[in-house]
């Protein structure tokens, strides 16, 4: 029972650090004028990093290591299927951002000026992913208050 709660608390928390720090990064992608904007950047891009982790982690551990209601459970709900939808574009769409942001950093280590062009069309993205984030979590507040339970499973 504990370690479910706390499974869904750090879940949980990791939604709210997700949606902080993507909402940051994306603000200073539109905002980048020079490499002095790109360590907030990168810091952001950090948080993110390690959020979308523990909430995958989380995610999986409580939909398919036996800490909730099992696989078959999550597999016929279909706000589940909307969560990991919502789960697969925003790691598609992080794809882009993330290699412009490893060049970034390894031209600044470099010594290197980095070609910043792309930024706004990475804040674009960002946007995009904000919106998905939002949705998982409308979803997942849905299949906690049992909206959209499949009637056959139970």
């Amino acid at each position: 029972m504990l370690i479910r709660w706390l499974l869904a608390a750090v879940h949980l928390l990791a939604f709210g650090f997700a949606l902080a720090s993507i909402l940051r990064r994306t603000r200073g992608l539109r905002r980048c004028t020079s490499t002095e904007d790109l360590p907030m950047i990168f810091i952001a891009d950090n948080g993110w990093g390690g959020s979308a982790i523990v909430l995958i982690l989380t995610g999986a551990l409580r939909a398919f290591g036996g800490f909730e209601k099992g696989a078959e459970y999550y597999i016929h709900e279909p706000l589940f299927l909307v969560k990991m939808a919502a789960l697969v574009l925003v790691l598609l769409l992080e794809v882009a951002p993330m290699m412009a942001l490893l060049r970034w950093r390894l031209a600044v280590r470099r010594g290197d000026v980095p070609d910043l062009t792309g930024a706004p069309k990475y804040a674009r993205i960002g946007r995009w992913q904000t919106l998905l984030v939002v949705v998982m979590v409308i979803a997942a507040t849905g299949m906690a208050r049992g909206i959209g339970l499949d009637p056959s499973i139970g």
